[in-house]
């Protein structure tokens, strides 16, 4: 990832920053699979990375303020975590999502995530925001009695699973 953009074009910087098809599933993958350390990113991939590509994303990742990675001591697991510039790609990850629902061919479990965010709208997304900013920068979320968007997007995830078999 480049310290400064090609140009001064918001859509340039953008891609150059998100345009890398592993950068983006290893986002998609801590945002929406809470996954936070090497070995469940590499091990739960339903792309099957591979070490250096996702050794070399994350590094990516962190030198381009998407996630922070805390220094783990000897024996223990460095954990990841995302940045507010990363959280905010949520809604550019349901964009993503929607498309790919009309335009590519997609299996219902791996769907129905992106279903719901477009289905839920900017409020499910809010949602989302707020409780990955309470998990990953601990800032209390705003309405702490509301339903978590992660247990709405994990329980059908896991429907659709059950239904698929």
């Amino acid at each position: 990832m480049r310290d400064e953009p090609r140009s001064g074009c918001a859509i340039n910087a953008a891609v150059e920053a998100l345009g890398d098809q592993w950068s983006l599933i290893v986002l998609r993958d801590v945002v929406f699979g809470g996954r936070r350390h090497f070995r469940e990113l590499l091990g739960r991939s339903e792309e099957g990375i591979a070490s250096n590509i996702l050794s070399s994303r994350l590094k990516a990742l962190v030198t381009g303020g998407l996630l922070t990675r805390e220094q783990a001591g000897r024996g223990h697991r460095a954990t990841y975590s995302l940045t507010e510039a990363g959280i905010q790609t949520v809604p550019v990850m349901v964009a993503l999502g929607s498309w790919g629902m009309r335009h590519r061919p997609t299996t219902p479990e791996l769907t129905v995530r992106a279903r719901l965010l477009e289905e839920g709208g900017p409020q499910l997304w809010q949602n989302l925001m707020d409780e990955l900013r309470e998990t990953h920068l601990g800032t209390p979320r705003p309405n702490p009695h509301h339903p978590r968007a992660s247990e709405l997007l994990r329980t059908a995830y896991e429907q659709a699973l059950t239904e698929t078999r």
